[in-house]
């Protein structure tokens, strides 16, 4: 799905997989969508297999998240529905829904940006990516470029409503995700 040469490869740091779905949040935010965005690489060749970005507005589909759509590149682009080489890199801690998806898609590791203090489902309201009695629970870290993720956020709610919501690495909030 990516066409990077061989040279963007060198850097395979949590912050430039989540500056590339920053990149994707943007895009969601141009398009007057909830700007958040994910990317999904493979563990072995570091190549991003697939991207995307809330399309909720765009598709009138409230299954549309950027965590649900990669996951579903990702599945096409491995004819599997199991994606344990891959890691997911998303700029907002996942929902409920995205939680249970990644689940159900074994996908072994979850990098978020912001967290979301009203419908987080790893730690900030659920702890579903976090509860061991699941038949899989991937490793997670938060708070990867969570500052600009929360800002990104903040501006689009801002421009919306007057709210803001998401906290960055600061853990300051002033309203609601939406």
């Amino acid at each position: 799905m990516s066409d990077e040469s061989p040279a963007f490869l060198e850097d395979l740091s949590p912050e430039h997989f989540m500056a590339e779905a920053l990149k994707e949040a943007r895009r969601a935010r141009e398009a007057e969508e909830v700007p958040v965005g994910a990317v999904i690489v493979d563990v072995e060749s570091g190549r991003v297999v697939a991207r995307s970005h809330n399309q909720r507005e765009l598709l009138k589909d409230p299954t549309a998240h950027a965590e649900i759509l990669a996951i579903t590149q990702a599945a096409d682009y491995y004819k599997s529905w199991r994606l344990t080489d891959c890691v997911l890199y998303v700029t907002l801690e996942p929902c409920l829904m995205c939680a249970g998806a990644i689940v159900q898609a074994r996908i072994p590791e979850v990098v978020y940006g912001a967290v979301d203090p009203k419908a987080g489902a790893h730690c900030s309201v659920f702890e579903v990516l976090a509860n061991s009695s699941n038949n899989h629970f991937p490793r997670v870290q938060g708070g990867i470029l969570a500052d600009e993720s929360a800002e990104l956020l903040r501006g689009f709610f801002r421009e919306r409503r007057g709210g803001g919501g998401i906290r960055g690495e600061s853990g300051s909030t002033n309203g609601s995700t939406g």
